[in-house]
Formats: C-alpha cells, sequence, structure tokens
C-alpha cells in the first residue's frame, strides 16, 4: 500500500507504473459485522452510537470482475445512508447483500459476514478489468454510487428505473470508507482539478441527489424564478440544494435549526432564512397528532420572505416531522420532492391542500449516470462548492457518523483514506485561487466544527 500511495503523491507516475504496481492481498475498510446486528434491538434512538459498531478492519482484496475497477481510495465522506448502515436501520445492510450474492458467481463476492460501507470517494484507478476503454491505471477519479445491471430494458431511459438498481457501498459491498474499493467502471467520473482529495470526495452522493430532485426532467424541473423550500439548507444535502438554487436562478427559503447554520446559508448568497428552533415551529402536538395551526404560521412567515408568494417547490428529506407542512406550504399547482425520511417513514398529511390544489407529490432517489456526471461538472466548473466542515482520519469513521447521527455537523463530514493529510491532490492551483474562499465557509472559526456538543 506504501508503493501505491508513493505513485499517487509523486504526480509523476504514469499509467504504465500504476499497472505495474503490485496489488496489496489486504486492506484497512470501515465495516459493519454480520453477527452484530441485534446490537441495538430494544435501545433508545439517543443511545444507539455509531462508534460501537463501525470497525476498521483488514480485509482481502475483492476479485475484479468485467466492467469493473479497483480504485485507491484517498479520500471518502459519510453520508446518511452510512449512519444507517451503522445502526442496521431500516434493516441490516445484509439482506440487501444476500439478494444481490444470489444474482451469479460474481454477484456472491458481495455476500459476507462483513459490509465495507460508504457512498463517495476520490482516488486513483488502480485496475480496470476487461472491457473497460475509458478509464485506465493512474486515472484521477470521482465515482457517484449508482450500480446497475441494465440487462431490463426498463433501465434504458432513466438507470434508476432500471429493476437490479442498486446504491454501492450500502447495497453492495466493497464501499469507498476504506483504502481500496471495488466500483462499475460506469460509475467513475474524472475528479476536479481544483480540488484537494477530500474535498472532491465530499460532493457525489448528496450534489447528486439533490441535483436529480431540484434540476432533473426526474424531479421538480425548477425554473428561474422558483420559490424553493430546502429544509435543513446548511446540511449535507441541503447545502448542495441551496447552490443549485442560487446557480439556477431560483429563490432559496433556507430552514436551520442555529444561527451558525443560518449564517452558513447567509454566506452561500441566500437571504430568505428561517431558523425554526429560534421561532419555535413544533408541527406535532404529540406523537400521534399534527398541529395545523403551526403549519398555517410557517406558511404566512414564507409569505414574508418571498413578497407574499409561496413555494413552488419544497426540498423534502426530514420526512415525517416536516412533511405535513410541507405539502401545506407548497403553492397551488407546487411540488413537494423528498428523496429521504430521517425522521421517520411514516408520512401523514391532509391530503385535501394535496388534491384540491393540485400539488404534486415526486419521489426521488438518488440520480441516473447522466445526472451524476452533470452534477459532477458544476463542480469541475466551480459553479458548485464542496461543504467540508470537518474530516475525520479512517480511523476515526465512527466518530464521523456519530456527527451525522445527532445532527451536529455543518454540511459534509470527510474521511482521510490513503491520503496522509488534508490539503493533497490539487492540479489547477489557478482556478483554486479563484474559489478557495466557498471551499472554506463551511469550516469558518464562528462555525462549530462537527463534533462539537
Amino acid at each position: 500500500m506504501n508503493e501505491i500511495l508513493s505513485a499517487i503523491l509523486s504526480a509523476e507516475a504514469t499509467a504504465a507504473d500504476f499497472a505495474a504496481l503490485p496489488l496489496p492481498e489486504s486492506y484497512r475498510a470501515i465495516t459493519v459485522h454480520k453477527d452484530e446486528t441485534e446490537m441495538f434491538t430494544g435501545v433508545d434512538p439517543a443511545g444507539k452510537d455509531p462508534r460501537k459498531s463501525l470497525h476498521l478492519d483488514e480485509v482481502p482484496v475483492p476479485e475484479l470482475g468485467p466492467g469493473e475497477a479497483l480504485v485507491a481510495v484517498m479520500a471518502s465522506s459519510v453520508n446518511y445512508n452510512s449512519v444507517w448502515s451503522s445502526l442496521f436501520e431500516p434493516l441490516p445492510t445484509f439482506a440487501f447483500l444476500e439478494r444481490y450474492g444470489r444474482r451469479g458467481k460474481l454477484a456472491k463476492r458481495h455476500d459476507l459476514p462483513y459490509h465495507v460501507i460508504g457512498s463517495d470517494l476520490a482516488g486513483v484507478v488502480l485496475r480496470t478489468g476487461p472491457g473497460v476503454q475509458v478509464w485506465k491505471p493512474g486515472d484521477e477519479v470521482v465515482a457517484h454510487c449508482l450500480s446497475v445491471e441494465l440487462e431490463s430494458s426498463d433501465g434504458h431511459d432513466d438507470t434508476m428505473m432500471d429493476p437490479e438498481q442498486r446504491i454501492w457501498g450500502f447495497e453492495t459491498n466493497f464501499g469507498g470508507l476504506a483504502e481500496l474499493a471495488l466500483v462499475r467502471s460506469n460509475q467513475l467520473m474524472p475528479k476536479p482539478r481544483h480540488l484537494t482529495w477530500e474535498e472532491a470526495a465530499a460532493p457525489g452522493l448528496v450534489n447528486s441527489t439533490a441535483y436529480r430532485q431540484l434540476v432533473s426532467r426526474n424531479g421538480a424541473q425548477m425554473k428561474q424564478g422558483d420559490n424553493v423550500l430546502i429544509w435543513g439548507a446548511s446540511g449535507g444535502l441541503g447545502s448542495y440544494a441551496t447552490q443549485l438554487a442560487l446557480a439556477g436562478g431560483a429563490i432559496p427559503v433556507c430552514v436551520v435549526s442555529t444561527p451558525q447554520k443560518a449564517a452558513i446559508c447567509r454566506s452561500m448568497g441566500a437571504e430568505a432564512i428561517i431558523d425554526r428552533d429560534a421561532e419555535g415551529y413544533r408541527f406535532w402536538r404529540d406523537e400521534n397528532t399534527q398541529d395545523p395551526p403551526e403549519w398555517k404560521r410557517f406558511g404566512k412567515r414564507i409569505r414574508e420572505l418571498t413578497g407574499g408568494e409561496d413555494v413552488d417547490i419544497v426540498f423534502e428529506h426530514p420526512g415525517r416531522e416536516t412533511f405535513g407542512a410541507s405539502v401545506f406550504v407548497a403553492r397551488k399547482g407546487g411540488t413537494i420532492v423528498t428523496c429521504a425520511s430521517t425522521s421517520g417513514y411514516e408520512h401523514q398529511y391532509d391530503n385535501r391542500y394535496l388534491w384540491m390544489s393540485l400539488k404534486r407529490i415526486i419521489g426521488s432517489h438518488f440520480a441516473n449516470y447522466r445526472e451524476a456526471w452533470e452534477a459532477n461538472r458544476l463542480v469541475a466548473k466551480g459553479r458548485i462548492h464542496p461543504t467540508l466542515s470537518k474530516v475525520y482520519p479512517l480511523e476515526e469513521t465512527g466518530q464521523a457518523a456519530f456527527d451525522v447521527y445527532g445532527n451536529v455537523h455543518h454540511g459534509k463530514v470527510g474521511v482521510l483514506c490513503l491520503a496522509p493529510t488534508e490539503g493533497l491532490g490539487v492540479r489547477d492551483e489557478e482556478m483554486r485561487a479563484r474559489h478557495v474562499g466557498a471551499f472554506n465557509r463551511f469550516r469558518s472559526p464562528a462555525v462549530p466544527q462537527a463534533g462539537a456538543v
């Protein structure tokens, strides 16, 4: 592994040099264990701790199959699906691996008593399998997390519709929170040259997800002038939704929970901001009863910020806690687009406000290959920026996931895998100099670092 790292750090090694490097027999990886899936059964959510379930293990290098690539991972990041994996919720990810393994010999590689997790990476291609033409050893890449078979016609218009669509590192093994990762070659995209390894690893999953939700024809098809309500606007997903809204000429209405998070949104260029904790919004009277007057108070506050207009689009991902309010506040004919349910999967809303006002609810899950490529292109062109607030070494991934689970982070939390320090990997210093302030806005001294309680 030291030889691989030395070649990457030299920035002078050729494709032939990388192809000639011997592969190690094993590598370090963050895993969950199949025999621990019941460890949090009956535990109150506040007592569940990813630091107890995430392990740093030495695991064998997987066999490389046709159309695949083995990547040396310089950096990765923590997404909420890694938190779900660590808590074995909504079900242990081993159920996904077992189902995948039944597809055949190559798929059986994924069905193991451990699961290497992680759905982001920035790194360097080491090997490619038969049939790979576009990528070669030594290429600096990032990876999106869409894994598809495309043996059915269903996926050929929109790859997310493939019956065998999976999220790499969540529903497949050999993910990105590791020193090496196994991906399909069509997951690879060029690493933005002006970014460090850890910065380049941060946008992948969340930026692509937000792009499909807001911009794509498969999502809300946001246009100039749209008012867009963004829940958790300074978080991992919301920070990219806010940037996409601003870059696309829309008006983000940013919902946050602290003054520090409000300040981050302002630094991105947003003006309409609601601190839901400071303004005391509580959309549920108790566990079983929502509070419609709070929806109305929330809608009134939105109109105060937009010059009397309701929102055209609601960027939904909290789920149960906010969904009733989201349906209510969308304008007549408006769109609620949802990609997650971090506060609970069983949503409740008053259907009168949906059908009588001709609103739409759109389910959106990650992004297809083209959407992921377009989202990465915006990063490469300096139109969308990484939102890193803190970076941990690989051995402290459990703490990184704990931060995300507790929502004490801002933007994205990164993880150094093979990279020995932060700040490496920049190939275009001139472009970087034009945007460096944007990279650091989530690390402002005025903003508490991830992990602060």
